[in-house]
């Protein structure tokens, strides 16, 4: 019998996992491992290739035992990671990137804002590259964290055999061959996908930014190929380690986020159509998709729509050509901290503690708690609409600044209304607020991709946030959109085993995948009632973050 499984290995910030699923898109097992991160000064994060790697083989041979399979049944794999950059020498040895100057820790974490003048240095030249990056470059992407590196440890640039996009490392080190994937150049490196194979990288922008030597000698790859191809099988000594077969064919990897869009963009809702193969044929300026949003939200949130046409949308990255779905531009918002705000608010809250301790006593999670908490004030306060809870207490969510749709990465958060006590009732109010802030930064998203030819109308998400109900129901009420949620919950781990089917050959391609391998669970409606107040909110959201701006001419 031919091998039958797949395996999805998802690389996030927080840890490592792995799923083991049928060719349906079922799955049969999963596992995961923390992963170690540094913060060695302000607004610097790191980690390590070497545990990453560790906790991978962890993850995968855990799934294996928890499906109840061996090596020889699994038809292919893939990778998907955050955007964090890894430095690697001539032999393949972990690079510093750390002021500590520790080589074990290598990575340059997608969150780490060490880069942020680079991004406005490059912002401010206006070249044709950044017009694919929403027309500004963020200290997110991998360009301005490689100039730092040069500037700021010259030592570490030299001897930088490979820089490299994690989920392009994981396959490198998984088949020892350096095939980089369209998604993480793309939407990552200022590659242009929509050049002819070999004219993507743009020689005058890298010679004018001196990163002409690092190109030179190969660093930023010269094998660039799409997801889902397979990149080679697996070496021995990577076999060993996760317990696989020698030669398992690996698929070219994939960026977190984009792995989530994959998982829940083609599920059919009854009103996707059952199978989305022809859509990179369309010539019009409208596909099937183009009224859906996929929302991936965790440590931050991201926000993918995709067009058979090329859109410019100012302070939302891309267009990017054929980094998530072959043959159609990718347009993506995101927001740099969500799920990692709303942890910041509480945790930080005076009352933290006691709150805990609550929720322990009830046999519930902390948020489960704080649902509760802001239902009993709503009823308490006798309102109509529970929304109304905010209308006095307002908050910007741009504590690690703003990736879209503003793309400044000098905005900070605000809190507008606060009172002298620091009750229980004031921490679910915080963190209600915080969610609702969070809700209006999609929104703004989803406005700023409609004026440009998008008709979104609906989200199919997935990630950490979907677990939460009250985070889904504010989500739906203050864009207007109904949210459509995956019947696989793990939908970025399910997107990567979708690259693992068409890497094996189990499908044909990505379209005809995505179409076999998923479909939609929940819906959560959205409340009409609500719309005039949260488009109230909008007003207060955007005003919030006009008077920052006005705050820092006044003292600048």
């Amino acid at each position: 019998m031919s091998p039958e499984h797949l395996i999805g290995v998802d690389v996030g910030t927080g840890s490592a996992r792995a799923g083991v699923f049928d060719r349906k898109g079922k799955m049969l097992g999963t596992a995961s491992k923390a992963i170690q991160i540094w913060r060695p000064q302000d607004d610097f994060v790191e980690q390590s290739t070497t545990d990453i790697w560790r906790a991978v083989c962890f993850s995968v041979k855990a799934a294996m035992r928890q499906a109840g399979i061996t090596g020889a049944s699994v038809a292919g794999l893939a990778f998907d990671a955050t955007s964090s950059m890894a430095a690697i020498d001539e032999n393949d040895k972990p690079v510093t990137v750390s002021p500590t100057g520790r080589d074990e820790q290598n990575i340059i974490v997608w969150m780490d804002h060490r880069a942020v003048q680079e991004a406005l240095k490059l912002s401010a030249q206006g070249h044709e590259v950044i017009r694919y990056l929403g027309g500004k470059v963020s200290p997110e992407h991998e360009i301005p964290k490689a100039m730092w590196l040069k500037k700021h440890m010259p030592d570490s640039w030299k001897r930088t055999a490979r820089f490299m996009d994690l989920a392009d490392w994981l396959t490198y080190r998984a088949t020892g061959r350096d095939v980089r994937s369209l998604c993480t150049t793309v939407c990552k490196w200022t590659y242009l996908g929509h050049e002819k194979q070999g004219l993507g990288w743009n020689q005058e922008f890298l010679q004018k930014n001196r990163l002409m030597d690092a190109h030179k000698r190969g660093a930023f790859g010269e094998i660039i190929e799409p997801m889902g191809n397979c990149a080679g099988g697996l070496n021995y000594e990577s076999a060993r380690e996760l317990g696989l077969e020698v030669g398992t064919p690996v698929a070219v990897g994939i960026i977190d986020a984009h792995a989530g869009g994959l998982g829940v963009l083609g599920m059919n809702t009854g009103k996707t159509p059952a199978a989305a193969s022809s859509a990179a044929k369309k010539k019009t300026s409208t596909g099937p998709y183009d009224d859906v949003l996929c929302l991936i939200g965790g440590t931050s949130s991201c926000h993918m729509a995709v067009s058979p046409k090329a859109r410019f949308v100012p302070g939302v990255w891309g267009p990017y050509y054929s980094a998530m779905v072959p043959g159609l531009w990718l347009n993506e918002g995101g927001q740099s901290a969500s799920g990692a705000l709303l942890d910041f608010v509480i945790q930080s809250h005076a009352r933290y503690g006691e709150a805990l301790k609550e929720a322990k006593a009830e046999g519930v999670d902390i948020y489960t708690w704080l649902n509760r908490r802001v239902d009993d004030i709503a009823k308490r306060e006798k309102l109509k609409q529970r929304c109304q809870l905010t209308s006095r207490f307002h908050l910007l969510p741009y504590f690690h600044g703003n990736r879209s749709p503003h793309a400044d990465p000098m905005a900070r958060g605000a809190i507008q209304g606060l009172a002298l006590h620091a009750s229980l009732d004031d921490m679910a109010l915080l963190y209600y607020a915080t969610i609702q802030a969070i809700a209006y930064g999609t929104r703004d998203i989803v406005e700023a991709m409609n004026a440009k030819g998008y008709s979104i109308s609906r989200l199919h998400a997935c990630g950490g946030g979907t677990k939460n109900p009250l985070w889904m129901q504010e989500h739906a009420d203050a864009t207007g959109c109904d949210i459509y949620l995956p019947r696989e919950p793990e939908a970025v781990l399910l997107g990567t085993a979708m690259l693992a089917a068409v890497g094996a050959g189990v499908y044909p391609d990505i379209p005809t995948a995505m179409a076999g391998m998923s479909a939609a669970g929940a819906v959560i409606k959205a409340d009409k009632k609500t719309a005039a107040y949260h488009t109230a909110k909008m007003k207060v959201h955007r005003e919030l973050y006009a008077d920052q701006k006005k705050y820092d001419a006044m003292v600048g």
